[in-house]
């Protein structure tokens, strides 16, 4: 079956802090094998230090910010045309650094999108 998402057409959900997170694949019954879907988190936005049960990408389409993940460097910049991959199970985040929204796009390898807090 081909789907055409019409992003305009998705309502996004707002996380803690004001970031949105519009689901463009993917579903709350698990139908789909991967949920994919674009946040944008506005300036001063830092995510909770984190990590999934499976393999996360994600590809920055605007804005600025700073990742960390576990065990490699800290501070990383990140910008337009940079994709990070987070292993599973491997802590990770970022914030916003500049004036303008961060606009990522994320996949998450798993039907469910489980986010664990790690400190």
């Amino acid at each position: 079956m081909v789907s055409i998402i019409h992003h305009d057409a998705v309502d996004p959900e707002t996380f803690p802090g004001g970031a949105t997170y519009q689901t463009l694949v993917g579903d709350e019954a698990g139908s789909t094998p991967v949920r994919c879907g674009i946040q944008t988190s506005p300036p001063g936005y830092a995510t909770p230090n984190h990590a999934h049960p499976y393999v996360e990408i994600v590809t920055v389409l605007e804005g600025t910010g700073e990742a960390w993940i576990d065990g490699e460097a800290d501070g990383i910049e990140i910008g337009p045309g940079m994709t990070m991959v987070f292993p599973a199970n491997t802590a990770h985040g970022f914030r916003v650094t500049g004036e303008a929204s961060l606009v990522t796009y994320g996949i998450h390898s798993s039907p469910d999108r489980i986010v664990e807090i790690r400190n």
